[in-house]
């Protein structure tokens, strides 16, 4: 069953990097389009190019892969109305699927079964101000077994940044339900600083690191 069409930057096999999966197998679907401009943004590419592709097709070219896991990411998946009906259909395969989405739209159409990863923004991202707050909302109001489809993930390339993550996950008490993933922007950070810092104050954080680009080159595509 298709449904439309989606602009697509590329479909690839990789290794799952920055969520509660990070280290599994993956076969990645990435939607083209954006206009945030975030500072650090790894995937700036995903702007411009893009092939038009059936839903049917998409579903066929990422079965190829055989991978434990489907996510789908961007550029910012949500722009793209057809990215729902892609979500349900993988879901109704029986996938297990992920949506890695930058915290700019609301997540409240996409279907309860894919498991949401939502980034929360920081300064020095330059748009911590389009941080989009009905999805904290949607999460802390969703049932508790629905709870474990919700992670939010924080970048950040600053002591700055690190404290307003903390009055942030202090103000909703998000690290009382929700799994965290805080992470360094690749190259301004040093992961020891992060890490002296997440164990001096006993945060209730998971870390993590963009783990594709320690294995491949930082500015790789299609890994």
């Amino acid at each position: 069953m298709s449904t439309g069409t989606l602009n697509i930057s590329e479909i690839f096999h990789s290794i799952q990097g920055e969520s509660s999966f990070a280290g599994w197998p993956c076969a990645f679907i990435r939607l083209a389009g954006c206009g945030h401009g975030c500072i650090g943004c790894d995937t700036a590419y995903a702007e411009s190019e893009a092939n038009t592709i059936d839903i049917e097709e998409i579903i066929r070219q990422t079965a190829v892969f055989q991978a434990p896991l489907i996510e789908v990411t961007g550029g910012e998946p949500l722009l793209q109305p057809a990215v729902y009906a892609l979500m349900e259909q993988l879901c109704n395969l029986g996938h297990t699927v992920l949506l890695e989405t930058g915290g700019f739209l609301s997540v409240a159409g996409v279907d309860p079964r894919v498991h949401k990863i939502i980034d929360i923004k920081a300064p020095t991202s330059g748009v911590s101000d389009q941080n989009n707050p009905e999805n904290i909302r949607l999460a802390l109001a969703a049932e508790p077994a629905l709870r474990q489809k919700f992670e939010f993930k924080m970048v950040l390339g600053s002591r700055k940044d690190y404290e307003w993550a903390k009055s942030l996950l202090s103000e909703h008490r998000l690290t009382d339900s929700f799994t965290i993933m805080m992470g360094v922007m690749f190259g301004r950070l040093e992961p020891r600083e992060l890490a002296g810092w997440i164990l001096s104050d006993r945060l209730n954080v998971r870390m993590q690191l963009q783990l594709h680009k320690y294995i491949w080159p930082p500015d790789m595509r299609g890994v």
